[in-house]
């Protein structure tokens, strides 16, 4: 992704809004644009860093990274398994909470399974909420809670950290 176009439509912004305030503030906001392109870039950059975690949290298991080719971000998306989801329970009833969406780890020796999941409606309010506070999907967050449970599965980390710092991803 080429980040010349954004800088210099920011370049051009600045100087349209500097003619406003005549020949002397053109001619500082001229002299100002050129120091400030790297730190155009860099906000740029950290703005499409920021995008990425998002990004990553709703595709969970799968993710998208950014990497930097030269002075140009490159996104590299590693979508999730897209193995088709294989019925376990084939009884007609309407569940309290489905798993909808097929999630597999990077561990699984097989393909994914749905099943319904039948869950008290406290507890099942209790999920969601749970699952909104991480940014997951429902799906994403009791998969997560079944392999921490286990002792096998992948873990994201949660938005708070002990430490003050927030690290995201998938960790075995």
């Amino acid at each position: 992704m080429n980040l010349t176009p954004y800088v210099e439509l920011l370049r051009r912004e600045l100087a349209v809004a500097a003619a406003a305030g005549g020949d002397e503030a053109r001619e500082l906001a001229e002299r100002l644009t050129a120091p400030l392109e790297s730190a155009i870039r860099l906000t740029l950059l950290e703005a499409l860093s920021a995008a990425t975690t998002e990004i990553t949290r709703d595709l969970a298991p799968g993710s998208v990274h950014l990497r930097l080719n030269g002075r140009d971000p490159d996104f590299v998306v590693t979508p999730a398994a897209t193995e088709r989801p294989v019925a376990v329970d084939q009884t007609p009833t309407v569940p309290a909470a489905a798993i909808d969406e097929p999630v597999s780890s990077a561990g699984d020796k097989g393909g994914t399974a749905r099943i319904n999941l039948r869950l008290p409606d406290d507890l099942k309010a209790r999920v969601e909420e749970a699952a909104a506070r991480e940014r997951l999907s429902v799906n994403s967050w009791l998969v997560r809670a079944a392999g921490a449970a286990l002792g096998s599965g992948p873990t994201v980390s949660g938005p708070a950290a002990s430490s003050g710092q927030r690290f995201t991803g998938w960790v075995r």
